[in-house]
């Protein structure tokens, strides 16, 4: 490791420039090496998933890892990692699809999936590529999605009025310039019938330098003042909560912004006890409110090193909220399906028992229902387990 060019790395996040810092972003095996030791058998898998997945890590998240731990969890969530060249195994199948989002796509980046919510894909740049995206398949195609083109979108979002919220989503809203997204707010802030807009970022914890921009927190504060604006994003590790993500937080709350956390289930990462517990403890303790865990979904080089099979999951799930307090264990376990978002409610014995909490707008009759599915010891996936009944 390059310890000289370490040193160079500042830890006064909140006085730099966030445009020019993610030019400093890590892109490449070969800058990777100055940050995080490699050996030549890592080095080499690596060159081959870079090819296939692109690299882009923020230094300020490579900051926060953990050299001396070869197990560390933020090294797991952004550095590219062999197992991603596993397309198939014991799990089972894999898609680049697992949401479904080609069925619900309308055209200008909008998916309506839900007849009350429509999902606009502003951008498809982040400031880091997670390693265990479900749009992975997009991850570092050329941004084609323009201010004009989002402007189509609130065209088709005034045209239906049983839409009630926006989802700006990505790819990461908040890498847009300010003066995009003022744009693409204005469009939106005069639709009668829409309630609130939310926008999806993990910029505040990957890249919280962003949220150190006046002119931004302006902007948000102004539009909230209008419609209400949500901001969930996607702390999965506790590790992931310091002093400037917890700053960028506070300056998101100071515009009026609630800020709800949707983390993901991953082995290796968060799949134990305490993890879970500190993370949604430490998510209240700085205002963030837990809103989802996710399942990890069955992506293409993603499900066979992240994804718990449901079995062992629920368990510790519900060992975890037994030690939470009631604001703490708000969060609902989720399996985001192509029918629709699934609450895991529990297991009895080997069945365990889901409740429909969204449906396809084709299929309104299937919210709020209940399913039953047998478990098995490696299925972590709806499709995985066979119907049964109490």
């Amino acid at each position: 490791m390059n310890l000289a060019r370490q040193a160079k790395i500042p830890t006064e996040w909140s006085q730099l420039d966030w445009r020019e810092e993610l030019k400093n972003n890590v892109t490449s095996v070969d800058e990777l090496k100055e940050h995080v030791r490699l050996t030549p058998t890592e080095e080499e898998d690596l060159r081959k998933v870079v090819d296939v997945h692109p690299m882009n890590i923020p230094r300020y998240y490579l900051s926060l890892i953990d050299h001396d731990n070869p197990d560390d969890p933020i090294r797991k969530l952004s550095v590219p990692g062999p197992e991603e060249l596993i397309v198939a195994g014991s799990m089972g199948e894999t898609t680049g699809d697992p949401y479904g989002d080609d069925k619900h796509d309308k055209g200008n980046g909008i998916l309506h999936k839900y007849s009350y919510t429509a999902l606009v894909v502003s951008t498809e740049y982040c400031s880091m590529y997670c390693r265990h995206c479900f749009r992975k398949r997009m991850v570092g195609l050329p941004n084609d999605q323009t201010v004009q083109n989002f402007k189509e979108a609130a065209k088709y979002i005034a045209e239906h009025p049983e839409i009630t919220n926006v989802v700006m989503s990505g790819g990461d809203p908040f890498l847009l310039p300010t003066s995009a997204l003022r744009e693409m707010l204005e469009a939106l802030k005069d639709i009668p019938h829409l309630n609130y807009v939310r926008i999806g970022s993990r910029a505040p914890v990957v890249y919280p330098i962003r949220f150190f921009d006046e002119e931004l927190i302006e902007l948000l504060a102004e539009f909230n003042e209008r419609k209400t604006i949500y901001v969930p994003t996607h702390f999965n590790h506790p590790d992931e909560i310091t002093p400037t993500s917890t700053e960028a937080v506070q300056r998101l709350r100071s515009a009026g912004i609630a800020v709800n956390n949707q983390a993901v289930f991953l082995r290796g990462v968060n799949d134990d006890e305490d993890t879970l517990v500190n993370l949604m403890n430490d998510l209240v303790r700085i205002g963030v409110n837990p809103y989802y865990l996710y399942q990890c979904m069955p992506v293409a080089r993603v499900r066979h090193h992240f994804q718990v099979p449901l079995k062992k999951g629920i368990d510790i799930v519900d060992r975890a909220r037994r030690r939470m307090d009631g604001y703490a264990k708000r969060f609902k376990f989720i399996i985001g399906h192509d029918i629709g978002k699934l609450e895991i409610c529990g297991r009895l014995g080997d069945k365990a028992i889901f409740k429909q909490i969204h449906a396809r707008s084709d299929h309104p009759e299937e919210a709020s229902r209940l399913l039953v599915r047998k478990l098995t010891e490696t299925g972590g996936w709806l499709d995985d387990l066979p119907e049964v009944e109490l």
